[in-house]
C-alpha cells in the first residue's frame, strides 16, 4: 500500500504538482481530474492540490500549452505528496536546483511520485536506488543504461514505499485510482473510474505496452515468440538459425514467415529493432557512440555508423549533434 494516508490533522490530503519543462499534459490532467472527481463524488474535500514550477510563473507542456502555476518549488509538508510531471527532454529539465530541492524534501520524509518520464528526475536525485520504478517504454532503454541501480519494470505504475512512478499517458489514472481506493475504499475509486469512462482499471501487475501480436497486427504464436526473443537479446543478437530452432522451424521457414507477415527478412527486422534502440540511446543519454554501438550488438563503430546511415539517412554523430543543438536552443 502506498504511504499516502490522510493528513494527521484530518484535513484534505495535499498534492504538490511540480511541472517540469515540456511536461506531458495528459499525464497531469488525468491525475488532477481523478482527484477532482473524488471530491465531487464524495461530497467533501478529500484532496487539494497546488501547482509549482521551478522559478514560478508558468510551465509549458510538450503540446505548447502554458499553465500558470501557484508558486516556485515548495516546502513540502510531511503529509503532502509531491507529484513530479515530466515529458520530453526530461534530462534538460532535470536541473541541479530541482535535484537538490527534491533530495532535501525526500530527506524530510516526503512521498514523491514521478509521472511519465519524471522517474528520470527521481533517479538522478538518488530517490530510486535499490527500488522498483517504471518510465515510459520509449525511455526504458536509456533509463536502464543511466541508472543500473534502479529495478526498472514494464508496469503501468509502481509503488515502492514513499516513491511512486507511472509510465505516462493514462497510467496516471491507474495510480490515482489505487491511491483513492487505499484512502477511501474501492467503491469511490470505482465511481471515479466510471465518471472518467475508464472501464479497464489496471494494476501495478499490468504492463504498459501492447502485446506483440497487437503491435504487429499478426496473431501467430511462433512469430510472436521469435520477436520476443529478438527484443530481449539486443546487446547480443541471436542468429536466425538459432531463433528458428527455438520455435521448431527451419531457417527457410522462418524467412517465409517474416516475409509473409512483416514484408521483410528476420535479419532486417532484427536490425530495425537494434537501430531503434540505438537511436533512443543517442537521443536520451550521454553514452559514447562506441558504447551505444556495443549496447545494440554492433562490434565496430564503422559498421554501426554504416547501418545507422542506411536506415535514418544520417550518421550517429550528426544525429547526436543535431539533438544537442536542439536542446541548447530550448
Amino acid at each position: 500500500m502506498a504511504e499516502t494516508t490522510r493528513r494527521r490533522d484530518g484535513g484534505p490530503k495535499r498534492f504538490q504538482f511540480v511541472l517540469l519543462d515540456n511536461f506531458t499534459l495528459l499525464s497531469f490532467s488525468c491525475a488532477v481530474d481523478a482527484l477532482r472527481l473524488a471530491n465531487r463524488l464524495s461530497g467533501s474535500a478529500l484532496y487539494e492540490w497546488t501547482l509549482h514550477a521551478e522559478g514560478g510563473g508558468t510551465a509549458t507542456s510538450s503540446a505548447g500549452l502554458a499553465l500558470v502555476v501557484d508558486h516556485d518549488l515548495p516546502e513540502v509538508g510531511r503529509d503532502d505528496v509531491v507529484m513530479l510531471v515530466a515529458g520530453t527532454e526530461v534530462q534538460a529539465a532535470t536541473t541541479k536546483r530541482l535535484v537538490s530541492w527534491l533530495r532535501r524534501e525526500a530527506r524530510r520524509g516526503a512521498t514523491v511520485a514521478g509521472l511519465c518520464t519524471a522517474a528520470h528526475t527521481m533517479a538522478a536525485a538518488g530517490l530510486l536506488d535499490g527500488k522498483r520504478a517504471t518510465i515510459h517504454w520509449e525511455n526504458q532503454d536509456s533509463f536502464a543504461e543511466s541508472f543500473p541501480e534502479v529495478d526498472i519494470t514494464k508496469s503501468v505504475f509502481t509503488i515502492d514505499g514513499r516513491t511512486m512512478s507511472t509510465a505516462g499517458g493514462t497510467s496516471s489514472i491507474d495510480l490515482m485510482l489505487k491511491l483513492i481506493a487505499d484512502d477511501h475504499g474501492e467503491d469511490l475509486a470505482g465511481a471515479v473510474a466510471d465518471q472518467l469512462i475508464y472501464s479497464s482499471i489496471r494494476t501495478d501487475q499490468d504492463t504498459q505496452r501492447l502485446s506483440i501480436p497487437t503491435r504487429i497486427g499478426v496473431r501467430h504464436p511462433r512469430l510472436s515468440q521469435v520477436i520476443k526473443e529478438m527484443e530481449t537479446n539486443i546487446e547480443e543478437p541471436v542468429s536466425p538459425s538459432v531463433l528458428a530452432a527455438e520455435v521448431g522451424m527451419s531457417t527457410r521457414q522462418l524467412e517465409r514467415l517474416f516475409r509473409r507477415y512483416l514484408n521483410r527478412s528476420p535479419k532486417r527486422y532484427y536490425m530495425d529493432l537494434r537501430l531503434g534502440k540505438a537511436r533512443n540511446l543517442l537521443m536520451q543519454t550521454d553514452m559514447s557512440i562506441i558504447n551505444v554501438a556495443l549496447a545494440c550488438g554492433f562490434t565496430s563503430p564503422s559498421h554501426f555508423s554504416k547501418c545507422y546511415r542506411a536506415h535514418y539517412g544520417t550518421t550517429p554523430y550528426r544525429e547526436r549533434g543535431a539533438q544537442a543543438t536542439k536542446v541548447a536552443a530550448t
